[in-house]
């Protein structure tokens, strides 16, 4: 085993431990979080290794790195390719035709888009719908920090639901950048209450997953009820390149 897959195993290791401390502590089973290791900005080497050490679901936040990526590794077959960035509308063919899961769909443009791409692969996208818990006119989704406004979006949702080749399964979100765990908690909760409202307004969908914590708050994010944390510096180190401006 080189030193990079023993290095990033170990990291790999020692995060799912702290999963199954973060699940255990709120009585939860540790098997019901998912972890997807971020090799967005990172050569394809570092997501060779990321496979080599054990990781069977990775992200990408760019469309174009990640299908370059994930055709260099096709040889593994069992791992999950998630699309967890923002998608600029002109490249919903990308994904569409490439990966396993959606973590940011964030409107019904986009929807729409991705959703006539499926059809003509003659495939269906799991989706998660994103979310902006925190109010930041920098971050993506519908706008949900205003819990008395969640009304409001029901209509569109209903749009996007109703699209035959996207497949809701849950939601997702970027809460405010904070400088302890705890400070992302109360985002993380308000997520979780939206779950439950949605879930209330759409008993045909069910929202079961929650994507949610990245290396900084993934172990409160566990506790508040993610089922899928994306973990990228924590486990394979910083970024060493960007390809694409989105």
């Amino acid at each position: 085993m080189s030193d990079l897959i023993q290095s990033i195993r170990e990291r790999y290791l020692s995060t799912l431990e702290k999963i199954s401390d973060a699940a255990n502590h709120v009585g939860r089973s540790a098997e019901s979080v998912k972890l997807v290791v971020v090799t967005k900005a990172q050569p394809v080497e570092v997501a060779r290794a990321a496979i080599e050490a054990g990781a069977r679901y990775l992200g990408e936040n760019y469309p174009e790195e990640g299908v370059a990526k994930l055709q260099l590794l096709r040889e593994f077959s069992a791992v999950e390719w998630h699309m967890i960035g923002h998608v600029q509308s002109r490249k919903a063919q990308l994904v569409a035709g490439n990966f396993n899961y959606l973590h940011s769909l964030g409107s019904l443009k986009l929807a729409a888009r991705l959703d006539r791409f499926c059809g003509e692969a003659n495939r269906t996208l799991p989706v998660f719908l994103e979310f902006n818990v925190g109010g930041e006119e920098s971050k993506a989704g519908w706008p949900a920090w205003d819990e008395t406004r969640w009304p409001a979006l029901v209509d569109e949702l209903a749009k996007v639901i109703a699209l035959p080749n996207l497949q809701v399964r849950g939601l997702m979100t970027m809460p405010p950048l904070g400088s302890t765990p705890d400070f992302s908690r109360p985002f993380f909760q308000r997520l979780r209450h939206l779950q439950g409202f949605l879930s209330s307004q759409f008993s045909q969908v069910r929202f079961d997953e929650l994507s949610m914590g990245t290396s900084s708050d993934y172990e409160a994010a566990v506790q508040e009820g993610a089922t899928l944390v994306r973990v990228g510096t924590a486990i394979v180190g910083a970024r060493k390149y960007k390809t694409e401006s989105l």
